[in-house]
């Protein structure tokens, strides 16, 4: 059974970093793209990034590249957002994701997901 646990949100002031992390289960990440996603309320689901955990190959959402990192390590079947220089319009609850589609396809595409975990950015 597939289970993806999201944790690391939190309240951070604006230019603040926070690392998420998406603990899964029931899968083994090395051969299997992940995906982070945001929601807002009133604002559509965003794919902000994506892994290919079996090589290590990365994608960004251009609201977030330069300042996002997205990384995996296979031994502990985790997958981490590191968001640094955050500002308000990143505030959401993010979602890491098994894929219906690979990360270099025009869209992301949701499968599994967790709970998801809280991201506040404000001062």
């Amino acid at each position: 059974q597939v289970h993806l646990v999201e944790s690391g949100g939190g309240l951070v002031q604006p230019g603040g970093s926070l690392r998420l992390s998406c603990a899964a289960s029931g899968f083994a990440l090395d051969h299997q793209p992940i995906g982070w996603f945001r929601q807002a309320p009133g604002k559509e689901r965003e794919g902000v990034s994506c892994i290919k955990t079996n090589d290590g190959s990365t994608y960004y959402s251009d609201s977030v590249k330069g300042r996002f990192a997205i990384s995996g390590d296979a031994k502990k079947n985790t997958v981490y957002l590191h968001m640094n220089n955050l500002n308000p319009d990143d505030t959401a609850t993010y979602y890491c994701a098994t894929l219906k589609s690979p990360c270099d396809s025009s869209g992301w595409i949701m499968d599994y997901w967790g709970q998801g975990t809280q991201v506040i950015v404000s001062s």
